[in-house]
């Protein structure tokens, strides 16, 4: 693991009033140095509402009153704001501005600190999948389809395929961002009324100093991309889910091929002793069943009708307020499991030991096919291997008794064909350069090593 700056347990208080509402402030401090910028209004009061422009300068009690008042929370922020800016300065607050356009991008910028963080965690994870592939390059393991043995397989190149599904996950997170982080500052409903042909060069300049992209309509119904983004961290919590199923049931006593090494006094049942229950792992795919199950209600509220809908905002809003802090805990409950992870070489081995006299029957076939053909290969290796467990004896040494067969193979060369140990394919190459690829993700994911969006101009 790397010396990286410790990352915070959670990003709930991201989402709490206090943040949303400094969220708000920070975006009426960019319009106000955006339209001074423009020359809309005079730049010393740009600067004085930016100033003031702090929660901490806010009376919050007085606030809090307001808003349970007015039910219109934006607009108590704004009086708020103007009362401490004054009365000329007070009077550019929200110049031209919506609650809904505030809203909206206050949220983008709540949402863009969590997507930071979470794509930082990940990272975190990524770091410790390459050193499992690494350290299980070589560990042989039945591979198993269909919950049956299938081939021989490595352990690293199990974590392989889990390190390519988080960097999917991760490349979906980042090519989501120019969409899900779009400005949309049109005024009341989205045609710039207010600002006039100031309008698009206005909401051009805001997007680019809050680092955000800017699309060519400023509708109030362009919910797709915040419901796009849920989808996305749905899609992570799917995968989050796919790798704690497989390593839940590899932990049972049955397998036992992998387990977490808890500290001493952790209990693992209250009334049965000898319980040594998992503990991360039950509790990751619960989360991720909870971030999964977003995705569908995403998907509805992004229907608003006409040009705009407060009541499929209000959907949205609850959804991104559960859904970027459960995909950070997400993150950092499968960073949590995956440090604690250990396999069992040994056990992987016994447990290949029930059919490690026909699971690499494939390669057996592939010899014999280069005299008999494929098919004739294939339908004579499948009646040895009944007949050899009909009469408990080895499967070349039933093979060998095949004239044809015997005219070709020696019984030795037949059981060196069936060695699984010989017959893993790409596993311990796949498995190395899944590592090195997830060593180079979780070094770009680290923070600060992530550029700023680039604004996407129409």
């Amino acid at each position: 693991m790397t010396g990286a700056a410790p990352l915070p347990a959670s990003v709930a208080e991201l989402f709490s009033p206090e943040q949303t509402w400094q969220s708000w402030l920070d975006v009426e401090a960019a319009l106000a140095l955006t339209q001074a910028q423009l020359g809309m209004i005079p730049a010393h009061c740009a600067r004085e509402i930016a100033r003031q422009a702090v929660l901490d300068k806010l009376d919050l009690d007085a606030l809090r009153a307001d808003i349970g008042r007015t039910m219109a929370p934006v607009l108590s922020v704004v009086h708020a704001l103007s009362h401490v800016c004054g009365e000329e300065a007070g009077g550019y607050v929200h110049w031209g501005g919506t609650t809904q356009n505030i809203i909206f991008a206050g949220r983008l910028l709540q949402m863009r600190r969590a997507h930071g963080l979470l794509l930082a965690r990940i990272g975190r994870s990524l770091e410790r999948l390459a050193e499992l592939a690494r350290l299980g390059a070589e560990a042989v393991m039945a591979g198993r389809t269909n919950r049956k043995h299938a081939l021989p397989i490595t352990f690293g190149f199990k974590v392989a395929g889990w390190i390519e599904e988080l960097a999917r996950c991760v490349q979906r997170l980042q090519q989501v961002e120019p969409r899900a982080f779009a400005l949309v500052f049109g005024g009341a409903i989205g045609a710039m009324h207010t600002f006039g042909p100031d309008g698009p060069r206005l909401a051009r300049a805001l997007a680019d100093r809050l680092q955000l992209s800017h699309p060519l309509v400023h509708s109030r119904a362009m919910l797709d991309p915040f419901c796009e983004y849920v989808v996305v961290l749905a899609l992570f919590g799917m995968t989050c889910s796919r790798i704690g199923n497989e390593l839940y049931l590899l932990m049972t006593d049955e397998l036992g091929e992998v387990s977490e090494s808890l500290p001493e006094g952790v209990i693992g049942s209250s009334t049965m002793p000898h319980k040594d229950n998992p503990k991360h792992v039950v509790t990751l795919i619960a989360r991720a069943a909870r971030l999964r199950a977003l995705a569908a209600p995403a998907l509805e509220a992004g229907q608003p009708s006409h040009e705009g809908d407060a009541a499929c905002n209000q959907q949205l809003y609850g959804l991104i307020d559960e859904a970027c802090p459960l995909a950070y805990d997400l993150a950092v409950r499968l960073e949590q499991l995956l440090s604690l992870l250990r396999f069992d070489p040994l056990r992987m081995r016994r447990n290949l030991s029930l059919s490690a006299d026909v699971i690499a029957s494939e390669q057996l076939m592939m010899l014999l096919a280069g005299r008999l053909g494929r098919q004739r290969a294939h339908d004579k290796v499948h009646a040895a291997i009944r007949t050899a467990r009909q009469r408990g004896v080895p499967l070349p040494q039933v093979l060998v008794q095949d004239p044809e067969i015997h005219a070709h193979y020696a019984q030795a060369e037949l059981a060196q064909a069936l060695d699984p140990a010989r017959y893993t394919g790409n596993s311990r190459e796949t498995a190395l350069q899944a590592a090195e690829m997830a060593d180079a993700l979780a070094c770009r994911l680290r923070p600060g090593s992530q550029p700023a969006l680039a604004p996407a101009g129409n």
